[in-house]
């Protein structure tokens, strides 16, 4: 990534979530079997296809949800993102999800899994670099939605909590660094309902010769702060014993450089084909102290969805 940005050759890269596995490719060398989309939401898209989904048991969910609860306990976490898979089935492949898909943010990689994604991760433009941590949940449809997870203190206290990791990773390689906006709403559409979900902007100023250094500072800030937790190398840790499975690529990122800017999302909204040909959904979301584990489950199945 580093060559290329010095060269100002345009690229795309996906980056797995633990940095294990990756792709840095030329824009001009691409395979057919890869596309992206980025920041191009298609707001005329109606087509809907119907998963039939699968999800592990709410027991089986509040074993893990408790191990986490007496982490958090002991001090050793205060957020954490707790993610799972769901068996689905379709109707269709995962070329056909990625054309029928309508996300500000999608991937399709090879037959192996498409993502398309609410969460734009980082953006630099004209020597600064913005991120946009996503962490909210709530159903549109719920009377005065937009009120209720702005005013829910748990909500609150685990936003704040993103948004200061993020601020931190930030400074890393970059300075003045500076929260724009706190928690904004945006409207999700999530196949046949719609979802509020809770964003906030974060900038910060890099050098001159930013492209030559373009690997670095996006390596920086991974795994990203929304989907590990805080403190993040230590959440990483329990998040690793307590899922019970090996994420990939999924709650990874992936961007384009375009030779003069870049922009990238957090692979979310994530539908992965394993070696037996069955289909996965992978989705969780962020766990304190104050969360209701019924509603936390709810909130992993309402993920699971093709907009």
């Amino acid at each position: 990534m580093n060559h290329l940005g010095g060269l100002k050759k345009p690229f795309l890269f996906i980056i797995s979530y633990d940095l294990s596995s990756y792709e840095v490719l030329p824009l001009d060398q691409l395979p057919d079997n890869i596309n992206y989309s980025i920041d191009n939401l298609n707001s005329n898209n109606i087509t809907k296809e119907k998963l039939k989904i699968d999800p592990i048991k709410y027991s089986e969910y509040l074993n893990r949800f408790n191990h986490l609860q007496q982490e958090i306990k002991e001090g050793n976490s205060y957020l954490i993102n707790l993610t799972t898979q769901t068996k689905i089935q379709t109707t269709i492949c995962i070329k056909d999800i990625y054309n029928l898909a309508n996300a500000r943010y999608k991937l399709q990689y090879k037959d192996k899994f498409v993502c398309f994604s609410p969460e734009q991760f980082c953006k630099i433009k004209d020597n600064k670099i913005f991120t946009y941590p996503m962490k909210g949940t709530i159903d549109a449809n719920i009377p005065n939605a937009n009120q209720k997870i702005l005013e829910d203190q748990k909500e609150l206290a685990e936003h704040t909590m993103v948004v200061d990791l993020l601020r931190n990773d930030i400074s890393i390689k970059a300075k003045n660094v500076k929260v724009d906006k706190f928690r904004f709403i945006q409207k999700i559409d999530a196949g046949e309902k719609q979802l509020l979900q809770v964003s906030s902007e974060i900038s910060g100023d890099l050098e001159n010769n930013w492209q030559e250094k373009v690997g670095d500072i996006i390596c920086s800030m991974l795994p990203a702060g929304s989907i590990t937790g805080t403190p993040k190398r230590k959440t990483i840790e329990i998040i690793k014993n307590i899922e019970g499975y090996d994420r990939g690529y999924f709650t990874g990122v992936f961007g384009v450089f375009d030779g003069n800017s870049l922009d990238s999302a957090v692979m979310i909204r994530f539908i992965e084909k394993q070696e037996n040909g069955n289909l996965v959904y992978k989705s969780g979301g962020g766990i304190t102290c104050d969360s209701d584990p019924k509603k936390e489950y709810q909130e992993m199945i309402d993920k699971v969805y093709i907009p």
